[in-house]
């Protein structure tokens, strides 16, 4: 009678475990987007290998403190996005997961879930400056037809 009531108690105990980590991966506390340059991503760790990186992000232009934003990719295919935009100036869409309770899920609690290419550099409110290098040369072209 007791084996059995211990092993009813580790399996409730197993299920309380496994739904906790279901939530805790599903659920988002938060999501959002920050642009800026990837830094750094590197695929880490001993046992469970994640994806980790670093976005500069510049606040105001010229200025020579860089912000950095830490971040998990759980997912490889966006991991080789990542690794495709090095160099240029992206937005990265995040999901922020609390409740992980080990490093195994991941050294930051921002997963990123998408990638995209920012084209345009907002300076101020207003002041824009389009960094799509076909832009200019197709408005001088038009210019000169004039």
């Amino acid at each position: 009678m007791t084996f059995k009531r211990v092993f009813l108690a580790l399996l409730a105990l197993a299920l309380l475990v496994t739904v906790y980590f279901w939530a805790a991966l599903n659920w988002s506390y938060s999501s959002g987007e920050r642009a800026g340059w990837i830094q750094k991503l590197s695929k880490k760790g001993w046992i469970c290998k994640t994806w980790e990186g670093e976005l500069a992000l510049v606040s105001i232009p010229g200025s020579a403190t860089v912000e950095k934003f830490p971040f998990t990719v759980a997912n490889d295919a966006v991991a080789a996005e990542l690794t495709e935009v090095m160099g240029k100036r992206v937005t990265l869409h995040y999901e922020e997961k609390v409740g992980l309770p080990t490093s195994c899920f991941g050294e930051t609690r921002h997963y990123v879930t998408k990638v995209a290419v920012a084209n345009d550099i907002s300076l101020s409110p207003g002041v824009v400056v389009h960094t799509n290098p076909a832009a200019p040369a197709a408005s001088a072209a038009s210019a000169g037809a004039n």
